[in-house]
């Protein structure tokens, strides 16, 4: 679905152009690594997507991707219905306070945030 590219400042999630249509979306999301909070991998993330769509496209049981509002935030959501992905709760950014992504990379993704704190501490 979405490409993750992480380094030591920012999670970068890289949609197609097909994407960034589906989602609404002009540019790739750049999340400052300082506001990653907390990461759950999930085997079905459709179950943690809370809120309405706005803007974004949602396909029951094949794809949701775009903007979900909700009373505890917005939410960026890029999900392919019945794959496994990640949860991202974050603190102190602007723009979303969780993002829900379907990705087969979410173990070393979280391995690779757990890798970077233990070198900072």
């Amino acid at each position: 679905m979405v490409t993750l590219l992480l380094d030591q400042a920012q999670l970068e999630i890289v949609l197609t152009r097909t994407e960034r249509v589906l989602a609404a979306q002009r540019e790739d999301i750049r999340i400052d690594r300082a506001s990653i909070a907390k990461l759950q991998l999930t085997d079905e993330p459709t179950t943690w997507i809370r809120g309405v769509r706005a803007p974004g496209t949602h396909l029951p049981r094949l794809l949701s991707i775009g903007t979900w509002r909700s009373a505890q935030g917005r939410d960026f959501v890029a999900v392919r219905h019945g794959r496994p992905g990640v949860v991202i709760d974050l603190e102190g950014d602007e723009r979303f306070s969780r993002l829900i992504l379907s990705t087969r990379h979410g173990l070393k993704l979280a391995q690779a945030l757990q890798l970077d704190d233990g070198a900072e501490a």
